[in-house]
Formats: C-alpha cells, sequence, structure tokens
C-alpha cells in the first residue's frame, strides 16, 4: 500500500518515509536506505529520516557515511528548532566516535 502511496505521489515524504521503515523491518536496508536518501534529496527539512539513515548506515557498517548524514540531520534538526531530534542525532553521532 505504502509504494502505491509513493508512486502516486512521489513528492509524499511521510508515505517515502514509512516506506523504508517497512523495508528496514522487513531486513531490506539497502533499499531502506535507498529510500531514506530518497526523502532528504526531495525534502531535506524532514529531519527524521536522516536519524534513521545514519542508523541504518551505521548498521550496514558504512561509519563515515552515517557520520556525514548524522551531522547533516543536526543542521537540520537546529534549523527546524526540533529539540528531540537534534538530541536523538547528537546521541547517535556520540555513540559512533
Amino acid at each position: 500500500m505504502l509504494e502505491e502511496f509513493v508512486s502516486e505521489d512521489p513528492n509524499d515524504s511521510f508515505s517515502r518515509y514509512a516506506l523504508a521503515l517497512e523495508l528496514e523491518k522487513a531486513d531490506s536496508r539497502v533499499e531502506a536506505a535507498t529510500a531514506l536518501r530518497e526523502v532528504i534529496s526531495r525534502d531535506s527539512d524532514y529531519v527524521a529520516a536522516y536519524y534513521h539513515l545514519g542508523r541504518i548506515l551505521a548498521h550496514l557498517d558504512e561509519v563515515q557515511e552515517a557520520r556525514a548524514v548524522y551531522r547533516r540531520g543536526l543542521a537540520a534538526a537546529i534549523e527546524a528548532n526540533d529539540q528531540r531530534a537534534r538530541s536523538e542525532i547528537q546521541e547517535a553521532l556520540d555513540a559512533l566516535d
């Protein structure tokens, strides 16, 4: 159903984000990362996507890329004044160091 929503409206960040989370749950992490990259590409203000993409990348042992994603996510969270996301992303970034 989420795939249908995304195909009907490719710019719907929420549906694309939800699809990525479902892909991750199904152990399709590479596909989930691709979907999250697309969310960020289309909507760089979708702060939650940075956290989940960084987490997936870290799990895939792409630690350098995960750090870069988390740093971009921190900037987006600060810009959006989203303290919760900022805290979660900072915590995840600190855990990588």
